[in-house]
């Protein structure tokens, strides 16, 4: 093995095609040589068998077997015959194998020197024995009276040398076939590793080991998802980070071969498709919103394929999400404290007036003000919706808008999956109504854990033959701009829902605009002990 690997692949790819090329040149060889030995062979053995048979019914040979001296006709005739058939010998012979022709006329009268009981039981020999002339391929046949009684044997045969010598007279032919189809193959496999070794860029097999693992560890490393197509749109490759951010599952070599589209949702694969390529495009994958980029693999200009990557752009847009909301609620603070203090100074300038009514009265009025802290019902003891809720009213009081909290709301379940629909929805109900604008938020949280949510406005609604359409991802009503990630927020609310079990439904509010109604089912709490 050592010595092998330190021999090229060009070196190897050569010898292993040059061996089968022998290998099947000298079997072929063989197999002709032999399919033309056995059809001279059947030549022969045809030829011997008419001369037998028209020797054993020629009526002079039979009418000489009553003479005195048959072979005084019978020797001519067939010596007559064998040189015009080309045959070795032609012997008669009578019912006790006494011969009556030989090419050896001194042979004449005395036995066969072979076994003469086949053809005297009335059956045909065809054999290889060996006689007084040598080793030879014959024939013997019965010979019949008028009366159908076996008064003799014909037997014709050919020298087993003689069917050699036909069979050599061949061999140069072969040999010059076999020599050409030999040249042939090698310049045939000489072409097929060239070939090869430009396929592979003459790369050994150490270097493409090499570059597979190094391959491997790489895309499978990385912290970006990577989904490679063929040119047919077949996944060639799909990452660890790909797997996961995409909910596939397993290790990925289940989904080698597959279409892009039974493994990629529409969204990503209408991406993928695309004939342009693309650069940070938001796509709503499952739950998650991810930042892909499509770029075309081309080798010796033509195109091999297309290479997806793959962003978790979720972890940042809550990340983001919350900054804001943090800001919102910073600056709404700084401002309340100045208000508050402003406050202060009146009630100050009251008392010393010695206006102690007016004070009270104006403590008691500035006290049922709308400050933020007043925007969160007491019943939504979650910290994290609570923190959301106040920070969307101070952000939609900065745009001129009203955010109200029904008093009623109950909320303790503090999931993130919450906070992100609410928010989305809130959002929505805020571009949607115009300035002076009011969005109703109501929560309510049965006794075993299902929670219903409503998000109203008092915009211009959504028209009934959209309302199937806008939780559809990549649709929405608003002027989209570049890289703005339009018609995610609800797709995303609605895949949440879906997860969840639970519903989205949209209709009009009692203030004009829509009203948005979540209804999420209680969460059904995991078994604590080993199943069976």
């Amino acid at each position: 093995m050592r010595m092998l690997r330190s021999v090229s692949l060009r070196v190897q790819l050569l010898a292993l095609q040059l061996t089968i090329v022998l290998v099947t040149v000298v079997s072929a060889g063989g197999l002709a040589a032999w399919l033309q030995s056995e059809q001279i062979r059947d030549s022969y053995q045809d030829r011997m068998i008419a001369v037998a048979d028209s020797v054993a019914g020629l009526p002079s040979v039979l009418d000489a077997f009553d003479d005195p001296d048959p072979s005084a006709t019978i020797q001519p005739l067939a010596e007559l015959i064998r040189e015009a058939s080309n045959v070795t010998y032609v012997v008669v012979t009578d019912e006790s194998g006494i011969r009556y022709s030989h090419p050896d006329p001194a042979r004449i009268g005395e036995p066969v020197s072979t076994d003469p009981s086949v053809p005297l039981s009335g059956e045909v020999y065809v054999g290889t024995q060996t006689g007084t002339l040598g080793r030879s391929w014959r024939v013997k046949v019965p010979v019949y009276d008028a009366g159908g009684a076996v008064i003799g044997t014909v037997s014709v045969g050919t020298l087993e040398s003689e069917l050699q010598d036909d069979l050599l007279e061949d061999i140069p032919a072969l040999l010059a076939w076999l020599a050409g189809a030999a040249v042939l193959g090698t310049l045939g496999a000489t072409w097929v590793t060239h070939v090869v070794r430009r396929r592979i860029f003459k790369l050994e097999p150490d270097e493409i080991a090499t570059l597979l693992e190094t391959r491997d560890a790489m895309l499978h490393g990385i912290r970006e998802g990577v989904v490679a197509l063929d040119d047919a749109g077949r996944i060639a490759l799909v990452n660890d980070e790909a797997r996961r951010l995409l909910d596939l599952g397993g290790d990925g070599g289940d989904l080698i071969g597959r279409p892009v589209d039974e493994v990629l949702e529409p969204t990503l694969a209408a991406v993928a498709t695309d004939d342009a390529d693309v650069t940070d495009r938001l796509v709503l994958a499952g739950v998650r919103i991810l930042v892909v980029n499509r770029r075309s693999a081309t080798s010796d200009g033509r195109s091999v394929g297309v290479v997806l990557t793959l962003r978790d752009r979720t972890e940042l847009h809550d990340a983001l999400r919350e900054l804001e909301g943090a800001r919102s609620a910073t600056e709404a603070l700084r401002a309340q404290a100045h208000e508050f203090s402003n406050h202060l100074h009146v009630v100050s300038g009251l008392l010393e007036l010695g206006r102690t009514d007016d004070a009270v009265s104006f403590i008691d009025r500035v006290g049922r003000g709308g400050t933020v802290t007043r925007t969160a019902a007491e019943g939504v003891t979650a910290p994290a919706v609570s923190a959301l809720l106040l920070a969307k009213a101070a952000t939609c009081r900065e745009r001129g808008l009203t955010l109200r909290v029904d008093a009623g709301s109950r909320l303790d379940d503090d999931a993130d999956e919450l906070v992100t629909i609410l928010g989305n929805l809130v959002d929505n109900a805020a571009d949607a109504t115009g300035h002076g604008g009011t969005v109703d938020v109501r929560i309510d949280q049965s006794a075993d854990g299902a929670v219903r949510i409503l998000v109203a406005d008092d915009g211009p609604g959504v028209p009934v033959e959209q309302r199937r359409l806008i939780f559809s991802a990549g649709f929405t009503s608003k002027a989209a701009s570049p890289g703005a990630g339009r018609g995610i927020g609800l797709a995303l609310v609605h895949r949440i829902v879906q997860r969840r079990g639970g519903r989205v439904t949209v209709r009009d509010a009692a203030a004009g605009g829509a009203e948005f109604e979540v209804v999420l089912p209680a969460r059904v709490p995991a078994p604590t002990g080993a199943g069976p």
